[in-house]
């Protein structure tokens, strides 16, 4: 028997799966807002200037602009300083996919079953795409 917690799976309470009515959704999307504007700010000592959060159906979407540095902007002027922004920029995206989908698992009682995201360094945008095991919203 593993010790506590250990190699334990985590059991999500079904009578928490309920479905977001419109006012809850809104107001997650609120939270998890918040929540991703201090996570970056912590992370990276920068913000993202942009951030937008939708859930909808099965899925999260977080959206992000300006999130540059004033040297990475200088760098991604030339397309081999664009592709090593977007590597490095890809690194801080995985990281935050592994520090974010069990917390965002855990607001939405969900398991989030595949993802993706992408940086355009050129657009200074990037975003986040999870998809759940079941409908978020009503």
């Amino acid at each position: 028997m593993p010790a506590d917690g250990e190699g334990a799976k985590k059991v999500i309470n079904v009578k928490t799966r309920k479905k977001l009515d419109e006012r809850q959704r809104k107001q997650m999307q609120h939270e998890l807002k918040v929540y991703m504007e201090q996570y970056f700010k912590r992370k990276l000592g920068k913000g993202v200037d942009y951030t937008k959060i939708v859930i909808w159906e099965d899925m999260l979407i977080v959206r992000g602009e300006r999130f540059l540095t004033e040297p990475e902007l200088y760098i991604v002027q030339t397309p081999a300083g664009k592709e090593v922004v977007r590597a490095a920029r890809m690194e801080v995206a995985r990281q935050h996919s592994i520090d974010n989908v069990p917390y965002f698992e855990e607001k939405l009682h969900a398991k989030a079953i595949h993802q993706t995201y992408d940086i355009e360094p050129e657009s200074d945008f990037w975003m986040h795409i999870v998809i759940f095991d079941r409908a978020l919203t009503e």
